[in-house]
């Protein structure tokens, strides 16, 4: 027999908004936890329009209705076409501005502040607002990076130059903004050349992504770097008027941000947790008096944080 953890209704606290404001004004340290729900706000939405643009022809060939589930899908398919499709995934998910300024929003609202950011996203999109990379965490990985697949060893390897090659070859032009277009009257290909598909230099096994999905997730020198640094930050003010600030994080890995965000407002009486997310601000009773949970769209809550 299974059991389940029960999970808290979502319930907006009163005048949140003024009493988050309050809370930013006056905390010595917040700490962001940053969940898929903030990408999406800012406009990395894997389906509809964006899924069209970059990717109906692969859709129309493998059916699938999500650009997350085309990755599955693609595991599956050649090198070249393996490629093809995950070149175009890492260069609008990773090297292309999100389409609302979200993160530079929030940037502004915390960058004064003795901060440090944990997310479970892979998009690169806090450094690319502005953000110190030293005071970052990606516990998941990155779109930008590459590992050995098997993996021999223990390193990663930046992909940028090969992933501009690959859509490039795809037919694609890179607009000066950085944008990725689709030249009037082209005909995309769904393959890259043979010698774009990445091989660890090490053993000449396939290279994959940088993300945590079993146990073969490389934990490289940068990875261990931020880890100790995040501790380091806890530990340091684990007694002072801490704000955790939780944004858009789901169920998906909630033994990451969520939970442990729960136990340290509940160990320090000086603290404060603070859920943006839309549909899903929850707390916990242990900690509701010291909780403020806003439900709806984080950039709209953010405006009105301004």
């Amino acid at each position: 027999m299974m059991f389940r953890r029960r999970i808290p209704a979502s319930s907006d606290t009163p005048d949140g908004i003024n009493k988050l404001k309050r809370a930013l004004e006056e905390a010595d340290a917040v700490i962001i936890g940053a969940g898929a729900g903030l990408s999406t706000s800012a406009g990395f939405v894997y389906t509809g329009e964006r899924l069209e643009e970059y990717f109906s022809d692969f859709v129309g060939k493998h059916h699938f209705e999500d650009m997350y589930s085309g990755g599955f899908y693609a595991m599956q398919w050649p090198a070249e076409e393996l490629w093809a499709y995950w070149s175009r995934y890492i260069y609008i998910n990773r090297y292309m501005d999100p389409s609302k300024p979200v993160y530079k929003e929030l940037f502004e609202l915390v960058k004064d502040k003795d901060y440090f950011v944990l997310t479970t996203n892979v998009d690169h999109c806090f450094q690319r607002a502005g953000f110190d990379k030293h005071r970052l965490f990606y516990t998941q990985g990155d779109y930008g990076l590459w590992q050995c697949s098997k993996p021999c060893h223990q390193a990663t390897y930046d992909n940028e130059e090969t992933v501009r090659r690959m859509v490039l070859a795809q037919g694609f032009a890179i607009g000066e903004d950085g944008a990725l277009t689709v030249p009037e009257g082209a005909t995309l290909k769904m393959t890259v050349p043979t010698e774009l598909v990445p091989r660890c230099p090490v053993c000449g096994e396939p290279m994959s992504m940088n993300l945590r999905a079993d146990d073969t997730f490389v934990e490289d020198e940068g990875w261990h770097a931020a880890a100790e640094r995040y501790a380091s930050f806890l530990t340091a003010r684990e007694t002072q008027k801490v704000l955790f600030l939780e944004l858009g994080v789901g169920y998906n890995t909630p033994g990451i941000i969520k939970f442990p965000f729960w136990r340290m407002t509940a160990q320090n009486p000086n603290a404060t947790y603070a859920a943006l997310n839309f549909g899903e601000a929850v707390t916990r009773d242990n900690i509701r008096g010291r909780s403020i949970c806003i439900s709806g769209d984080i950039g709209d809550i953010l405006n009105k944080l301004k």
